[in-house]
């Protein structure tokens, strides 16, 4: 009977473990106010070079070549979190099988070096398209089940990696941006895999903040689209994305599809220059996309050109295409009983420079665009992280050791 009791008491025991591990987490224990995202790399090597320790480490890339002091000016400029970008390629790689526990606790060793400086930090698993650099990106493992499984492998992992890091500092988000789902009338795959990732996390870390977000780039319309209940858990930061007016905030990217590259010289606001001037420079791109643009492209390029100046044309107008994506979300979270300080506009900015392009973005436009984001996202209680530190959008940095002007990061000393 001793024996029996014993067994018993055994078995109770394991059963209360399991429960107390599925019940959901208490609120989030994580909070934040106004952050910025930190840059993926700078001068990341190809992926035949990522089993050379020094090619790979410090890990993220960014450790190469920002030091303790750059993180505490971020805190004296009155930023409470940074948002550290992870990129998940590597753990994927074949090329890293011997180094892979020095990348795990490279992201550790990142994360405190933040926290040192007074920061809380998100870590971000971002990952992109493939090419150039990386074999695996954002649609392999979006389309190969056996991809996607290995990246569930990494959640998990990275998740256990924190989990008995102080809450109350460190985050997790679990995917950054997914694209899938962005079809109306396509796949609705995100909200299974979003789960599937939650459960790996929430396996290996009971007591962490999970960052989690809507399907199609982290937009406000796929956030919207989320049931939340179907997370039966409280410790969880609903995240979404915009750059709204994309026409405004990407000029010149290569790298943003076909059109916004021939799209260059205008204003933030739009009103900010006569607009005869403003004519002159949309005459300007109409020129460009007749001449570089493939000619089967053109009609359509120059209509949706047209079409979105349209939306933005007034005062009135330009305000209502910037607030949608805050109304929209803000909507939802009251229909969920989702708390304001449980909502982050993870990701928002306007270019400054496309690599290799000669137009740069005015500051002024810039620094005015921020700063009217800024005042949306808190209006609506929400809190935000700019991108990013340096690259093309950087508010810091610039490119090849260059600084950007100070005036995003005046906007955001002025909010002290």
């Amino acid at each position: 009977m001793a024996l029996l009791g014993t067994m018993i008491k055994t078995l109770m025991v394991a059963l209360l473990a399991f429960a107390a591990l599925a019940l959901p987490a208490e609120a989030a224990t994580f909070s934040m106010k106004r952050g910025l995202n930190l840059d993926q790399w700078v001068t990341w090597p190809t992926e035949d070079k990522w089993g050379d320790r020094e090619a790979i480490l410090p890990y993220p890339e960014w450790r190469k070549f920002l030091k303790e002091d750059d993180l505490e000016a971020l805190k004296d400029a009155g930023l409470d979190f940074l948002r550290m970008p992870v990129d998940p390629s590597p753990f994927l790689s074949d090329q890293t099988t011997a180094l892979r526990g020095d990348l795990y606790a490279g992201v550790l060793d990142s994360a405190r070096m933040i926290n040192r400086a007074g920061l809380k930090v998100i870590v971000d698993l971002h990952l992109i398209p493939a090419g150039g650099n990386r074999k695996i990106g954002m649609s392999e493992m979006m389309d190969d089940p056996a991809t996607f499984d290995a990246y569930v492998e990494i959640v998990r992992n990275m998740a256990k990696t924190f989990a008995t890091e102080d809450p109350r500092l460190v985050a997790l988000e679990l995917m950054n941006e997914p694209i899938v789902d962005c079809d109306e009338n396509g796949t609705d795959l995100w909200p299974e895999r979003q789960k599937q990732l939650f459960a790996a996390a929430r396996a290996s870390a009971t007591r962490l903040t999970l960052v989690l977000t809507g399907g199609c780039y982290s937009n406000a319309a796929s956030l919207a689209k989320v049931d939340p209940k179907a997370i039966p858990d409280d410790n969880i930061i609903w995240a979404f994305h915009s750059y709204d007016p994309f026409l405004l905030t990407h000029q010149g990217a290569t790298w943003a599809g076909d059109f916004i590259q021939y799209v260059t010289g205008l204003p933030y606001p739009p009103t900010a220059i006569p607009k005869a001037r403003l004519d002159m420079a949309l005459d300007t791109i109409r020129g460009r996309i007749r001449a570089e643009a493939p000619s089967a492209r053109q009609s359509g390029m120059l209509a949706y050109l047209d079409e979105q100046v349209a939306t933005m044309d007034s005062p009135e107008k330009l305000l209502a295409a910037m607030e949608a994506p805050f109304k929209t979300v803000d909507a939802w979270a009251k229909a969920n009983g989702i708390k304001p300080q449980d909502i982050t506009l993870g990701e928002f900015g306007m270019i400054r420079k496309e690599y290799g392009n000669g137009f740069v973005m005015p500051a002024a436009y810039r620094a005015a665009y921020v700063r009217d984001m800024i005042a949306r996202a808190e209006a609506h209680g929400f809190s935000w992280s700019v991108w990013s530190y340096g690259g093309a959008f950087g508010i810091v940095d610039a490119f090849d050791g260059q600084k950007a002007e100070p005036d995003v990061m005046d906007v955001i000393r002025s909010l002290r």
